[in-house]
């Protein structure tokens, strides 16, 4: 299977990404932000960072990349997608997921590892998880306050679309404490904190996660 790794200008975590998919036994993909070829990839990350400077609003200038508009048709398509921090910006920008991220509520960058509880397992990257699990992985963001209005928030709670929810104590202000949420059809998720740095205990706080990276290959074989 082919994962393809999107690097915009100003990518941090493009490389770590690419890792991720290769420890899942995936083919890793480089993906270019000016160049519309996905290049035959069954599934997409778009990786964290500050693409193009973050200029603007985070995300609002990679929305318009050549790569995305290929990004967004094929996620329309069915295709898996993945966004991580600003690739979680990228997508709610793209209009793939709803809502928008904004300053982290006490206007600090938050630096650190931080627990999650997994409230959907049925999106095609969370299938390795147990629902209500908790897993720790880094968070690393300074506009990671998920917002939404309320009847969007409604809608994806009632939908079970909050697939990541922070547990103990809010780093950032996120609404309902979200972490992360999906689409519709679970095949687009998006999430602050970042499942790439703890795929393995000796360089990450755990190796939690990796599952994401295991569930969308088991998902894409099933297809």
């Amino acid at each position: 299977m082919k994962i393809g790794v999107i690097t915009f200008p100003g990518s941090l975590d493009d490389v770590d990404a690419v890792r991720a998919a290769r420890y899942a036994d995936a083919e890793a993909v480089n993906l270019w932000h000016g160049d519309e070829d996905l290049r035959g990839v069954d599934a997409v990350i778009v990786p964290g960072g500050f693409s193009y400077g973050d200029y603007l609003r985070c995300g609002a200038i990679a929305r318009f990349a050549p790569v995305m508009t290929s990004v967004i048709d094929a996620a329309k398509g069915g295709m898996p997608v993945l966004g991580i921090c600003n690739g979680f910006q990228i997508l709610c920008e793209a209009g793939l997921l709803p809502g928008a991220l904004v300053r982290n509520k006490k206007l600090h960058f938050v630096c650190r590892d931080q627990w999650l509880r997994v409230e959907n397992n049925t999106t095609a990257w969370t299938t390795r998880y147990e629902a209500g699990a908790e897993v720790l992985v880094p968070l690393k963001s300074g506009e990671g306050g998920y917002v939404a209005d309320q009847s969007t928030l409604d809608e994806l709670e009632g939908e079970g679309r909050v697939v990541f929810r922070y547990v103990g104590e809010n780093p950032n202000g996120s609404r309902d404490d979200i972490a992360g949420i999906c689409s519709a059809n679970g095949r687009v998720v998006g999430l602050m904190p970042h499942p790439e740095h703890a795929i393995d205990a000796l360089t990450g706080p755990s190796d939690d996660g990796l599952g994401m990276f295991l569930s969308v290959v088991d998902s894409l074989v099933k297809a």
